[in-house]
């Protein structure tokens, strides 16, 4: 045999397609088949979220955000401003450039989601290998952060989407720059991270986090002795961090108190705040990190709220406890990565608590997921800290830890690495069962239908159709978002647009299911006139005032005015301190207009004194279907 044959025979695995050696994607697999398992992870991960976001579609809050980025000019008081008391000029910029591009499409939204998912976790894999000591162990870190439950409104709603995936991305990858400073004391790392806080405050409030989260870490991973000892030194040996990272703080929480917002509602009561932590924490992140929820509540348009079952909640505090325990016995820095776990969901109940109570929706603030989205990231970090211990720590390997004597022995080492497989297998298929019902229940989108449905009326509508604006239904987009919740507003980045009028004689409207129909007005009527012919006579340019068969408080009301002319003329309808004004035709007519106002009667004058107006029918109140 030739040299390369004997090479062939001895050697297969070296020899590629052409006899040359192997290819550049075996070469590479070869190199770190970790890595490669990891970047197989990270896509299966993305293309299920893909999946479960393509099955979904805009909730309430992305109709309100794309309505008024449509009516927006791309300007800096735009981007400054607070949407729902979240500062996120980043965000803004993103849904303003997306709305234009693609308005209501929604697949240019999921790739955006699908990037972002991408891109945090490639990042949190680089941190993993940067940190923690190598080996296939690294994949148990990296698996709870890509497939944990309690991401998936980050990965499927955009518009928390837009808050969330960024400050997932700045947090870790302040994180990486943050143990580099500390290991090398390079000011280029110190950099870094001062950019990567910019970068998620850019995006959400809820960055401001990272700062203490950075120095916890430092104290509780990189510090000796007590907890004294470590904050002292941490404080002493990386001020240069902490002094600039606080004055970058400092400016934000000025500037952001600054800006005009909503007012938040502060706890009621010490039981309120209790309640809210247990859900927080008991309920939701607990079983989420386990695999759970398992069961979601259905909550709208908008995702669901996590609502385990309790025996499976139960068991993922023991199991959770277990690995607390075990770490902590068998590794001297376990400690530290628990506590720094549980500071860090500390600060978030407490953010929350302070800022997210006192509401009609308080009592389910604790079942949202997204509150604790950012929380999976250190909990992931601090487990694979805790299980495999820093790259660069000086403690014994696994190996060599200190193992009692009965564990030792074959059968029971057996059985040890069985219940562990079987405990990793049953969080797996949780968390398989838990996205799969997250992916049912997201499925059911009231405003997709009743836009789809509104588009294909919209487009086979006769000529001339016109609409009073009106309010879409609650479920599409919630009362307490007016004047947002509009039609006017919510069709603004629609492909086929209503023509909306101040009045009009023959108004079509929208039912609650999206279809065209002609528009009729419920509500307080007239009394009778005293002319039994003409009921309330309205001439000689006089103000005739017409009682209601009650009072109207003061709102935006649709009024529907029939009338009997002599002639044409142009009228104002006053209703309290409001008027309109419109034009009468000769003849028996109608006509139906807007008007926001209260009290116990109309007026009614003709600008025409010749004109003589007679009317027996006049109503206010809400826009419905004409039967």
């Amino acid at each position: 045999m030739s040299m390369p044959e004997v090479e062939a025979v001895n050697h297969p695995d070296e020899v590629g397609a052409g006899g040359d050696g192997p290819g550049p994607v075996r070469r590479w697999l070869r190199a770190d088949r970790v890595r490669a398992v990891a970047i197989v992870l990270i896509v299966v991960a993305v293309a299920w979220r893909a999946g479960i976001a393509t099955r979904g579609w805009f909730s309430q809050d992305e109709f309100v955000i794309a309505a008024q980025a449509s009516a927006a000019d791309l300007t800096v008081d735009h981007l400054l401003r607070t949407f729902n008391n979240h500062l996120t000029p980043g965000g803004l910029l993103v849904a303003w450039l997306m709305v234009r591009a693609a308005g209501f499409t929604g697949w240019p939204w999921v790739l955006l989601l699908a990037a972002g998912q991408a891109a945090v976790g490639v990042a949190f894999y680089r941190l993993l290998r940067d940190l923690l000591r190598p080996g296939w162990g690294l994949l148990i870190p990296l698996c709870m952060l890509l497939f944990s439950p309690l991401t998936l409104e980050a990965t499927s709603l955009w518009m928390v989407g837009l808050l969330m995936l960024p400050v997932l991305l700045a947090m870790v990858l302040a994180v990486a720059a943050q143990v580099r400073y500390v290991r090398t004391g390079r000011l280029r790392h110190l950099v870094a991270v001062v950019l990567w806080v910019v970068f998620g405050l850019a995006f959400d409030s809820k960055a401001l986090l990272i700062v203490p989260l950075l120095y916890l870490l430092t104290a509780c991973l990189f510090c000796t002795g007590g907890p004294t000892r470590s904050l002292l030194a941490t404080t002493r040996r990386y001020w240069p961090a902490w002094l600039v990272l606080g004055a970058l703080s400092a400016a934000y929480l000025a500037f952001y108190l600054s800006r005009p917002a909503g007012a938040l509602n502060g706890p009621r009561t010490p039981g309120e705040v209790l309640t809210f932590i247990g859900d927080l924490v008991g309920v939701t992140l607990v079983p989420g990190l386990l695999g759970g929820p398992w069961r979601w509540s259905y909550a709208g348009d908008g995702p669901p709220l996590a609502d385990p079952y309790d025996v499976t909640m139960w068991l993922s505090w023991a199991a959770l406890l277990t690995l607390v325990v075990v770490t902590v016995r068998w590794r001297p820095s376990a400690l530290r990565a628990w506590t720094l776990l549980l500071s860090y969901v500390a600060m978030v109940a407490v953010l929350f608590a302070a800022t997210r109570l006192g509401g009609v929706l308080s009592p389910l603030a604790g079942l949202v997921p997204r509150y604790v989205a950012d929380v999976v990231v250190v909990a992931a970090l601090c487990v694979g800290v805790a299980l495999l211990g820093r790259s660069d720590a000086e403690e014994d390997d696994v190996a060599s830890w200190p193992v009692p004597t009965v564990l030792r022995e074959p059968g029971a080492f057996a059985v040890g690495l069985i219940a562990m497989i079987m405990v990793l297998a049953t969080v797996g298929v949780g968390t398989l069962w838990s996205t799969a019902r997250f992916g049912d229940n997201w499925r059911t989108k009231h405003g997709r239908d009743y836009l789809s449905t509104a588009q294909s009326e919209l487009a086979v509508a006769p000529p001339g159709t016109v609409f009073l604006d009106d309010i879409v239904p609650d479920r599409v987009v919630a009362g307490y978002f007016w004047p947002d919740n509009l039609q006017s507003h919510f069709f603004r980045p629609a492909e086929v647009k209503p023509t909306f009028v101040t009045d009009a004689e023959s108004p079509s409207m929208f039912d609650e299911t999206g279809r065209i129909r002609p528009a009729a007005v419920q509500g307080r009527r007239n009394v009778p006139g005293p002319d039994e012919t003409c009921g309330h006579r309205i001439d000689g340019g006089r103000t005739t005032r017409i009682p209601l068969d009650g009072p109207v408080p003061e709102w935006p009301w649709a009024v529907y005015f029939g009338y009997l002319s002599s002639g044409d003329s142009t009228v104002t309808f006053r209703l309290g301190e409001a008027s309109h004004q419109f034009a009468v035709r000769r003849g028996l007519n109608q006509i139906f207009f807007r008007l926001e106002g209260g009290g116990p009667a109309v007026e009614v004058t003709a600008a025409d004194p010749s004109v003589v107006i007679c009317t027996k029918v006049i109503t206010v109140g809400d826009l419905v279907p004409a039967r």
